[in-house]
């Protein structure tokens, strides 16, 4: 998750890089007249309703700061793209109590739903309900494999990982690295997890890849490292798929055994986080990590938004290039997703004002 902060994502199917980008080129290649994949190209429907009603929105869980800021980002996003949104429900990292959440907000007479998936398997279950109560929904971080939603509203997984990999290999010449890994049966932590492993073998062969599974848990990610550790301390670089979740943990295990050195030291080891929390930042500018992947929360809760009223006003989208930076591809289940960006945050670039872990207080 949200990195996937949760604990329970379920299968998920793993979109190449280049799988996405021949997917928008051929759909794109069909729309010469249309400004393929704006927000602004949207197409006539039989729906009714003209974007009003209540919206329901409901978080994953609010245990990590990401999705902490992204729910303080929802109210002010809805009021910015005039969405008349109802109080956030937490399902608190149970994906049996998310079902539950849907189906309560259903009952409440919401005429749209933006839900961010525990399960990408279970969630299907109050997709179909949503579906024949002819509620959208906006699915926010996660797709899921089954089940109708007018748009995911995610940013590209794979890039995460390659992106971790490449600055890992950028400034470490040869030798072991980690990288924590999130839930391998949610789609997000196997892109990241499949991504990383594959850069680092294609493009930095002098690199050996230690794994730890540790399925978005605080715990589980101090102890295995802490175990990892004792058998090799000679690690020189760590991919932390999930900052939210394993910053903490990973930095007080470190400095517990006297590894935790500042860049620029002799024995620092270099580490790549993801997420873009402000925790993450000040740990940049301290040079305990080196960089981070800034995962939108601001953009989630913005989009989630857009493309809910959106979808009650029965406009639709196509595949390709959007006008906010981002590309919307049409996944493999026929889902359109809209890849938002994410870049790659370091001492050079995280004080830019632009950043939204740079503008949570």
């Amino acid at each position: 998750m949200a990195g996937r902060t949760a604990r329970n994502g379920r299968q998920g199917r793993r979109i190449s890089s280049w799988a996405v980008r021949a997917t928008a080129a051929a759909a794109c290649g069909t729309l010469a007249l249309t400004a393929c994949g704006s927000t602004k190209d949207t197409g006539a429907s039989s729906a009714d309703g003209g974007g009003t009603g209540k919206v329901g929105v409901i978080l994953p869980l609010l245990t990590s700061p990401f999705w902490q800021s992204y729910n303080d980002y929802v109210p002010r996003m809805a009021k910015t793209e005039g969405v008349d949104a109802l109080k956030t429900v937490n399902s608190n990292s149970d994906p049996s109590q998310q079902i539950t959440d849907i189906n309560n907000e259903l009952n409440q007479g919401v005429q749209g739903l933006v839900v961010a998936p525990l399960d990408s398997a279970a969630i299907q279950a109050g997709l179909d309900q949503a579906e024949r109560k002819g509620v959208p929904v906006v699915a926010v971080d996660v797709a899921p494999d089954k089940g109708k939603v007018a748009m995911v509203v995610r940013a590209n997984n794979v890039a995460y990982g390659e992106k971790a990999c490449d600055y890992l290999g950028q400034h470490i010449t040869a030798g072991k690295v980690v990288q924590i890994m999130g839930d391998l049966a949610s789609v997000n932590g196997r892109d990241r997890s499949a991504a990383f492993r594959s850069c680092v073998r294609k493009k930095y062969p002098k690199l050996q890849v230690l794994e730890i599974p540790a399925k978005w848990e605080s715990d589980t990610a101090a102890s295995k490292l802490d175990t990892l550790l004792n058998a090799d301390p000679d690690i020189k670089g760590i991919y932390l798929q999930a900052g939210g979740v394993y910053l903490a943990p990973a930095l007080q295990t470190l400095k517990s055994k006297n590894m935790l050195k500042t860049a620029g030291h002799k024995n620092h080891i270099v580490i790549v986080s993801n997420d873009g929390i402000p925790q993450e930042f000040d740990a940049i500018r301290k040079g305990e990590i080196d960089a981070t992947v800034s995962q939108p929360a601001d953009a989630y809760a913005k989009y989630g938004m857009y493309y809910i009223k959106a979808a009650m006003q029965g406009r639709t989208f196509k595949p390709g290039p959007t006008d906010h930076d981002s590309e919307i591809v049409k996944l493999p289940s026929g889902i359109l997703e809209d890849q938002l960006p994410a870049p790659l945050v370091t001492k050079d670039n995280v004080d830019d004002p632009k950043l939204w872990g740079n503008t949570v207080k």
